[in-house]
């Protein structure tokens, strides 16, 4: 089930919306928008990388997309880095659109900001000292390994008191949870990320929300398991994303009006 419809350029896309220009990446340097990068096999599991990770442009397009085609308000974001930015500017163009009608309809209490939890205090400063972004509210907290059902995952220790629209999951590593659990942790090059924060605060979420789970795929696998309530989920093996969407009947008159304007009537035939 796809839950927005395709691109038809990101190329044209990215022309209206020239936001990789925040991020100095050279088009003509970079070459064609959809290529995927290609690194060695333990790069990714490497407990001494220190260098941020090159950007990829196709992914960060279609959380762009995302953004402005679904007018998210309020996004979670697991793993502070470029697409912080690209949240922000992303927002920052709903805020331009669609404040006026959110502030005069909708039961949104933080619209138009992004809260983006990292465990690694250096990295969130440096984030906010290059970064210029005004939507992107940065928030720390440990990370620890523990258990969901008897299962061996890990949490943040605290986060942001939000009603996300939109989750974005990219972190923690598999290295910075601390503790173990009968000597088992993440931290292993051939082990796996294995949040269950999302798990933790499912009954919360609202429906028409929408969680984005870069790569992470047996994390994915775990939430599909885990999850509790209606929803639809959708693998795109092409670029390696997993998306699902919680397709319930709305809550109430806010909720509704929520996805009346956000989603439209789409949401509904899904939702049938």
């Amino acid at each position: 089930m796809n839950f927005f419809k395709r691109l038809d350029s990101y190329e044209d896309y990215l022309q209206k919306n020239p936001f990789h220009k925040l991020l100095d990446i050279d088009l003509n340097e970079y070459g064609k928008v959809e290529k995927k990068l290609e690194h060695s096999s333990y790069r990714s599991v490497d407990p001494n990388l220190k260098e941020a990770f090159a950007p990829e442009l196709d992914d960060l397009v279609r959380l762009h997309y995302l953004v402005t085609s679904r007018n998210v308000t309020t996004i979670l974001e697991f793993g502070v880095g470029k697409s912080s930015i690209v949240f922000d500017n992303a927002l920052n163009l709903n805020k331009e659109r669609c404040s006026t009608f959110v502030e005069n309809n909708l039961r949104r209490s933080n619209p138009f900001q992004c809260f983006s939890v990292d465990n690694n205090k250096e990295w969130i400063e440096v984030c906010k000292n290059t970064a210029k972004t005004s939507h992107i509210n940065y928030h720390y907290s440990p990370c620890s390994v523990s258990t969901f059902n008897g299962r061996v995952c890990t949490y943040f220790e605290n986060l942001p008191n939000i009603c996300p629209d939109l989750i974005y999951l990219d972190g923690p590593d598999q290295f910075s949870p601390v503790g173990d659990v009968r000597g088992i942790t993440t931290n292993h090059p051939d082990r796996l990320p294995m949040s269950a924060d999302i798990l933790a605060i499912e009954h919360f979420l609202l429906p028409g929300t929408l969680i984005v789970v870069d790569g992470r795929t047996a994390n994915a696998r775990f939430l599909k398991s885990n999850l509790q309530r209606s929803w639809s989920y959708y693998h795109d093996e092409v670029f390696d994303q997993h998306y699902f969407e919680l397709t319930e009947t709305p809550l109430g008159v806010y909720n509704k009006k929520q996805i009346d304007f956000c989603l439209g009537d789409d949401y509904y035939e899904r939702i049938e």
